[in-house]
C-alpha cells in the first residue's frame, strides 16, 4: 500500500517534514447554503469538501504544524458562490494558518517531504495563479499540485477518494 493510505495517528519520518492532506466543510452563506455544506461535510460527500495541505515540521524554525490551502477571497459571499458555480473565475486567495494539534478526522499522512516543506511551499504558493476556478482551479488542484511539488506524490486526492472508507 502507498503512503496515502497511512492514518494520521502514525507517519514514520526519519526527521523529515510531514505532509498531510485534511478534508472540512466548505464554507458558505450563513443560513441554508451554510446548513447545505454542513450537512454535506457530515454525509462525507467528497466533492463538497474543501481540501488543505497541513506540513508538520519535524524541526525550528517552525515548531508549530501550518495549514495551506486556497479559496475564494470571500467564501460566504453570494455572489462569489454563483459566479463561482458558473464556472466564471473569481478572486481568490492562499491562506496560512498555525495549528495547535493535527485534526483527528478526514486528516491523511501522505509523506515526509525530503525538503524544508514550509520553505518550498512559500515558493510553490509564489507562482500559484490566484483567480479561483471552481473544477478547473480550485482548492483541488491546489492540493494535489502543492502535495506533488513537496513529496512527488500525483493525484492524490483521486488515490484518497478510492481508498478511503468513511
Amino acid at each position: 500500500m502507498t503512503s496515502v493510505l497511512s492514518s494520521a495517528k502514525t507517519p514514520i519520518t526519519g526527521g523529515r517534514d510531514e505532509v498531510y492532506v485534511a478534508a472540512v466543510a466548505l464554507r458558505a452563506t450563513k443560513g441554508p447554503g451554510q446548513l447545505l455544506m454542513s450537512t454535506a461535510y457530515a454525509l462525507n460527500l467528497w466533492d463538497l469538501q474543501h481540501f488543505m495541505v497541513i506540513i508538520n515540521p519535524s524541526s525550528p524554525p517552525h515548531s508549530q504544524a501550518l495549514v495551506f490551502d486556497f479559496q475564494p477571497q470571500d467564501p460566504e459571499s453570494i455572489s462569489v458562490a454563483l459566479a463561482a458555480l458558473s464556472g466564471r473565475k473569481v478572486p481568490g486567495s492562499i491562506l496560512t494558518r498555525k495549528l495547535t494539534k493535527l485534526p483527528k478526522a478526514k486528516c491523511w499522512f501522505i509523506k515526509s517531504s525530503e525538503v524544508d516543506a514550509v520553505d518550498a511551499t512559500h515558493k510553490f504558493n509564489q507562482c500559484w495563479e490566484t483567480d479561483l476556478r471552481i473544477g478547473q482551479h480550485d482548492c483541488r488542484d491546489y492540493t494535489n499540485g502543492l502535495v506533488e511539488y513537496l513529496t512527488g506524490e500525483k493525484d492524490v486526492l483521486e488515490r484518497l477518494r478510492e481508498s478511503v472508507r468513511w
